[in-house]
């Protein structure tokens, strides 16, 4: 056990922005990060594995543990299934120094960070949304009615990032990882983080 707590990150950004890839190849530089694990209440899928890939919920239990403030942020899609981040474990995680990811949309990130003011909020966005969009083509998996709505829920998203604590370009990703990189290192930093070393140096005095 230590007596630093974790960090907890909440990485957003419009579809086709990266932001998957570059939260992927942070992941993958080791260190104390670990990526968060949602609840949802749809069906578990072929080779899923509960706890893993999702915590899986029935309604009842979700809803259950909506009504006892038990996640820092949760969503009910088209009035079907629910997904959210459960507070509990990302707290035991975060108590064992843990750093935890969360790559959720601005809603959930605005969530969180009232839940839980001392979350560093992350937005990624694309060079131009020229490049968005190229991107999104590029995908070939986007019908054009598509490509409008994710361009148009674009365009809401970004016009929200400036509720965000720090910006990232990704017109190069691992420059972006870098930078995300430096962000978590300069948070750790922060001497509001540290108050626990402040107060035994101060002792040994």
């Amino acid at each position: 056990m230590t007596e630093k707590k974790g960090l907890l990150l909440v990485v957003s950004g419009p579809s086709g922005v990266g932001k998957g890839t570059v939260c992927r190849k942070l992941l993958e530089r080791g260190g104390q990060m670990k990526l968060s694990v949602s609840a949802t209440t749809r069906s578990m899928r072929k080779g899923e594995v509960d706890g893993q890939s999702y915590f899986f919920k029935t309604h009842e239990e979700f809803e259950r543990m909506i009504a006892a403030g038990e996640f820092l942020e949760y969503v009910r899609l088209f009035h079907s299934n629910y997904y959210g981040t459960p507070r509990g474990p990302v707290e035991e995680e975060m108590a064992k120094g843990y750093d935890i990811l969360l790559e959720i949309d601005y809603h959930g990130g605005l969530r969180v960070k009232e839940a839980y003011p001392d979350a560093v909020l992350v937005f990624i966005v694309p060079p131009t949304i020229g490049e968005l969009k190229k991107r999104l083509i590029g995908r070939q998996s986007e019908s054009e009615e598509m490509l409008e709505v994710r361009m148009r829920t674009a365009q809401e998203e970004i016009s929200m990032m400036d509720r965000y604590d720090y910006v990232i370009v990704n017109d190069e990703v691992e420059r972006a990882v870098d930078t995300l990189e430096a962000i978590v290192r300069a948070e750790k930093c922060r001497m509001d983080r540290n108050g626990w070393m402040i107060e035994k140096l101060k002792e040994e005095l």
